[in-house]
């Protein structure tokens, strides 16, 4: 028990660790970045005096460690700061896309896990046979196939020629719930490549724990097929699919740009891009704390899931 306390507490000051570098990472990109915000915003035909008054009223004339420690208070206090474009708090940006995101994010999950995890221990079960095979046939061309150009062959075929679905969310706002038929094509597209690779890689830990030593004498000891392949077999295949599946649900949250771009759904992804064609710094700023913020506390669950499937795989990082 201390043994796994201090992991726990270890993985929790690697995190916090993870955090600070997260916040320095962000504004020393955002640092470096080509160009002059002041000058940006100072119009088309900025006069130096119209450039001063912005970069004063933007904070840019204070040293980059003030500024940095005055943006690390904030984020502290919940403060990610002011658009520089609306004037609105990029907190309120966050909410406005948050939802959709985590929309799009929790249905692809709930459909993911069943799916992946079942074509995985069948493929394994059937091992060699024509299942495995069809089933690795499929996984393996679907997931050859890039999002955007699997969202664009959905939108033609259901969207355009038989009518189904809406092609895009445009006119439904951020209550996508109250439009399911909006939802069906982006969830898909979300789906298809993590289905593929969470499948195939339960599908290669069944089989290797299947054949491991300890399963050939649980069989001598006469447990069943069914006990040694689900209540052995299945949690020491699900440790290496448990990391897998925290990187698919970071994706998500952090990298439905595409999808939520070829849809004109307004979540993170859209907010992103906007702030990034604005020039928005803070929006920006904002938005790849959260985003690496997530990732930090995602990985972090993942590990503590994958060390109480598989407490001796000594899981770091």
């Amino acid at each position: 028990m201390n043994g796994l306390r201090s992991w726990i507490a270890r993985r929790l000051l690697l995190g916090v660790a993870q955090t600070g570098a997260v916040v320095l990472l962000v504004f020393a990109l955002t640092e470096a970045l080509p160009g002059d915000a002041a000058v940006a915003f100072a119009g088309d035909q900025p006069d130096p005096a119209r450039i001063a008054a912005v970069r004063e009223a933007m904070e840019l004339d204070e040293p980059a460690h003030v500024r940095l420690a005055d943006w690390a208070t904030g984020l502290l206090h919940g403060d990610f700061g002011t658009s520089l474009t609306s004037g609105r708090p990029v907190a309120a940006f966050l909410a406005d896309g948050f939802g959709p995101t985590l929309l799009l994010a929790t249905l692809t999950v709930l459909l993911l896990v069943p799916v992946g995890v079942g074509l995985g221990v069948l493929a394994a079960r059937r091992e060699g046979r024509l299942t495995d095979r069809l089933i690795s046939s499929a996984t393996l061309g679907v997931y050859a196939v890039p999002e955007f150009a699997l969202g664009v062959v959905l939108v033609s075929v259901f969207a355009l020629r038989l009518g189904w679905f809406p092609p895009t969310a445009v006119g439904y706002g951020t209550d996508l719930l109250a439009h399911p038929a909006a939802l069906v094509l982006p969830v898909l597209v979300l789906l298809a490549r993590p289905v593929c690779s969470l499948s195939r890689l339960v599908r290669a830990g069944m089989i290797e724990a299947l054949a491991a030593p300890y399963s050939a004498q649980a069989r001598r000891y006469g447990i069943s097929g069914a006990r040694i392949r689900y209540g052995h077999a299945l949690p020491n295949a699900l440790a290496p699919a448990t990391q897998q599946l925290a990187r698919t649900i970071d994706w998500l949250l952090c990298g439905v740009v595409v999808v939520e771009a070829l849809y004109v759904i307004p979540g993170l992804g859209t907010v992103l891009m906007n702030a990034v064609a604005d020039r928005d710094i803070p929006v920006v700023q904002g938005l790849a704390v959260v985003f690496g913020l997530a990732t930090v506390v995602i990985n972090l669950g993942a590990d503590l899931v994958t060390h109480h499937f598989a407490p001796r795989s000594g899981v770091a990082a």
